[in-house]
């Protein structure tokens, strides 16, 4: 994601909307990474994309710059991602699944390598899908994003000792999963 300037900021807060368009794309494909690796399906992801943006169009004026606009957007992307599958697992009663229909053919022609890197994309959308959306958001912020574990209690608003247990959490699952599979 590119730096967003706070004069950029700034001019969409007040009702700019070039500016505000600036921002949606420039963070538009960075939220739909971070909805998509929670929501762990295409169309959820979509979704929460519009949810997102909406969200930031109408508390824009209400950012105070007391943290970067990358963790602002971050915090929004992610607790929308967590909260649609959150609802949607109580309107399914189930877990989230990845939707293979959803997901790209696979194409004859396609080389070794390129189908290794997609089997090896499926194999992470398989084990994200086996995890909580709690426990999904802090891997992605973490192992996928790459953030520290301050970071991603700034982000999720939740105290650091609760990405810690979420993370070992996570990890025992999904290396009992491992020792199954």
């Amino acid at each position: 994601m590119s730096d967003i300037s706070n004069e950029l900021v700034m001019k969409a807060s007040g009702g700019d909307m070039a500016a505000f368009e600036e921002i949606y794309r420039a963070t538009s494909g960075f939220v739909y990474n971070i909805a998509l690796r929670i929501t762990n399906n295409r169309d959820d992801a979509d979704e929460v994309v519009q949810d997102v943006f909406l969200k930031v169009y109408r508390s824009l004026n209400g950012f105070g710059f007391r943290s970067s606009f990358k963790t602002w957007i971050y915090r929004i992307a992610a607790n929308t991602a967590i909260n649609y599958c959150k609802a949607s697992e109580r309107r399914s009663r189930g877990n989230v699944v990845y939707d293979p229909v959803a997901h790209d053919r696979l194409s004859a022609d396609k080389s070794k390598e390129v189908l290794d890197k997609e089997e090896a994309g499926e194999t992470v959308r398989r084990l994200l899908a086996a995890l909580d959306p709690d426990q999904r958001a802090c891997v992605v912020l973490r192992e996928i994003e790459g953030m520290d574990y301050a970071s991603i209690a700034d982000v999720l608003r939740i105290n650091i000792n609760t990405v810690r247990s979420r993370l070992k959490r996570a990890r025992e699952k999904l290396l009992a999963i491992g020792k199954k599979g």
